[in-house]
């Protein structure tokens, strides 16, 4: 994977979180969302990954604190996400720090992303996850799959798959479409 800089990541996510609030990205919509509960989180999250990484440890557990006490949510200081990564609302949102998410994931509020018996949940690319939804435990979640407002996934979810309930069963495949680019 190429290494991006802090800058780069906080400037994609927050593009990211503009275009899916906003359907683009301007001058308008990112002051907009740089306004939006849950950006503050985005970004301070950034720079705990970041400090984690240099091994400036308690720069790591300072920004760690902010979110819990500004951001109002819990993200483990070794959970790592790819690019566009979106807190659509950080309130209640809890993280395992053995998490791993891919590019474009998008999660609402009062989710929980946790491990479960020392296994922790693979998140692919272009996932969202519906409020108050629960993801526990070694389960992988594939590529444009969508978890629905509290389900409590504790299986795995297929690629381009949508799964809700509890416990969350698939009930819809989103097909693949070659037109992406």
């Amino acid at each position: 994977m190429v290494t991006m800089s802090v800058f780069s990541l906080v400037a994609g996510d927050i593009r990211a979180k503009a275009t899916w609030l906003y359907g683009s990205v301007s001058r308008k919509t990112v002051l907009k969302t740089l306004c939006t509960d849950g950006t503050f989180a985005m970004v301070v999250y950034r720079l705990m990954q970041w400090s984690q990484r240099k091994r400036f440890v308690p720069l790591a557990m300072l920004f760690n604190k902010l979110n819990v006490w500004f951001g109002r949510c819990i993200i483990g200081r070794g959970a790592d996400f790819g690019p566009g990564f979106v807190l659509i609302h950080s309130y209640g949102v809890v993280i395992n720090t053995g998490v791993r998410g891919g590019r474009d994931v998008r999660l609402e509020h009062l989710v929980t992303i946790g491990a479960e018996k020392n296994e922790s949940p693979v998140l692919g690319d272009d996932v969202f996850v519906g409020a108050g939804a629960k993801v526990l435990g070694g389960v992988r979640i594939g590529h444009r799959a969508k978890i629905g407002a509290n389900a409590v996934v504790v299986d795995d979810v297929p690629d381009g798959c949508t799964a809700v309930g509890v416990p969350a069963r698939v009930v819809g495949r989103k097909s693949e479409s070659r037109d992406e680019g």
